[in-house]
């Protein structure tokens, strides 16, 4: 029998949060500190080993302030357009795995789930007809906040294990509770399969709290009574810091753990958060393409 310090064991972290932006810094301290060192699939011959760990880190209050973190790897502009990607589709059309591009957007794949037997065949039978998810979870919220089947996902068994990029979110999972007043929450779960925690989290856990913000809106809408954002629970079976990225993310947690959060945080009405995304929003509505054409 193997001895408990011969084991090798995925780390398991549990982190709570008030907010996105401490949400984003507290998964990326304890991975950096307590993740064990793999190589990925996606390493070139000199890059070292990522750190990685499963982590669930719950969101108590995603929409409260500050919303923003000032030094994640992107802006106001990318995260709008991320944010328009998931809960739009403005870059559907991008989806076209025949041809060499996407295979797929977590939009396409929520609101019009289609499995096939291979995504790179523009002539393969598609047996199903679309099914809208999202509508779907409202539809079930609305008659029954209760109950535990309201939940979309992703992965398509038949098609994507093939392909090189596939999706790493995995499922959404809803449910209604009233508080003592009888107010209406809409609590909600991400199972994630792989993540950038570096690059990616915070721009993906923006997007699906909007998404979330959505639902709620939606499950109001039915009922006729308001329903507000509850916490927002993000569950990654791999959350990982990429090797490649090491020395560029060492220089932020130097940071995180010398200077006070709030040097690094804003609020969603900060003149200037809010002036870059209005902006942003402008753009992209005369053109969907307008930040990818901008990053060259």
């Amino acid at each position: 029998m193997p001895t408990a310090a011969s084991v090798a064991n995925v780390p398991v972290i549990s982190i709570t949060a008030s907010c996105l932006p401490e949400a984003w810094e507290k998964a990326v301290l304890a991975v950096w500190d307590r993740g064990y060192e793999i190589k990925t699939q996606y390493d070139k011959p000199d890059d070292p080993p990522s750190k990685d760990a499963t982590v669930m880190i719950a969101v108590t209050d995603p929409f409260n302030e500050p919303r923003i973190h000032k030094n994640f790897p992107g802006g106001p502009e990318e995260l709008e357009a991320y944010r328009q990607e998931v809960v739009g589709g403005i870059h559907d059309h991008w989806i076209d795995p025949a041809a060499g591009k996407w295979t797929y957007t977590y939009h396409e794949r929520l609101f019009s789930y289609c499995p096939v037997a291979d995504l790179r065949d523009s002539d393969a039978a598609k047996p199903f007809i679309a099914i809208d998810q999202i509508q779907y979870i409202i539809d079930s919220l609305a008659r029954a906040g209760h109950t535990r089947r309201a939940q979309a996902i992703t992965w398509m068994p038949t098609a994507d294990p093939q392909t090189d990029d596939p999706p790493c979110l995995q499922r959404i999972w809803c449910r209604l509770l009233a508080d003592d007043d009888g107010q209406w929450t809409l609590n909600m779960n991400t199972h994630w399969r792989s993540r950038d925690l570096y690059k990616a989290w915070f721009m993906n856990a923006y997007a699906l709290t909007n998404l979330q913000q959505i639902i709620a809106d939606g499950i109001s809408a039915k009922r006729g009574e308001p329903v507000r954002v509850g916490r927002y629970v993000d569950i990654s079976d791999s959350l990982h810091i990429y090797g490649s990225y090491l020395k560029e993310a060492s220089v932020e947690i130097e940071k995180m753990r010398r200077t006070p959060f709030s040097e690094r945080a804003w609020d969603s009405t900060h003149p200037a958060f809010e002036m870059m995304t209005l902006e942003a929003r402008e753009k992209l509505a005369q053109d969907p393409d307008w930040f990818a054409k901008a990053r060259g």
